[in-house]
């Protein structure tokens, strides 16, 4: 399966991260990471990239690693569609203190927008 997944440096995406890499190799997925813009996040693209190639290195995964400028809901959209993509992949969001989940401004644009699959992960 051809998958997609965006991070922007938050702890959630990078648990996405480790998660989406274990499926793709267990399931031989060709998997890109698209690092995108959050500023929200205390990483910059760089540490991200680090951290993002010390989780394949780790499994000894091969898998593209790109930084995407713009708007990243818009972006994502617009390289899975365009690229052929089957899945996209994204943290989960947050659960609020009811138990519901709240999910980001990125999450939500994606999951309303995408006519690829949209896979949570949390």
């Amino acid at each position: 399966m051809k998958v997609l997944l965006g991070i922007g440096g938050s702890d959630d995406s990078l648990t996405a991260l480790s998660r989406t890499v274990e499926r793709a190799v267990a399931a031989d997925d060709e998997l890109t990471v698209a690092i995108l813009d959050n500023p929200e996040s205390d990483l910059a693209k760089d540490d991200i990239t680090e951290k993002v190639q010390a989780v394949l290195d780790d499994v000894e995964f091969d898998a593209t690693v790109r930084e995407v400028s713009g708007d990243p809901g818009s972006r994502l959209l617009d390289i899975a569609e365009s690229e052929g993509f089957e899945q996209i992949v994204l943290d989960g969001g947050q659960r609020s203190p009811m138990g519901k989940i709240r999910l980001g401004q990125i999450a939500e644009f994606v999951l309303l927008n995408s006519h690829v699959s949209v896979k949570l992960v949390r």
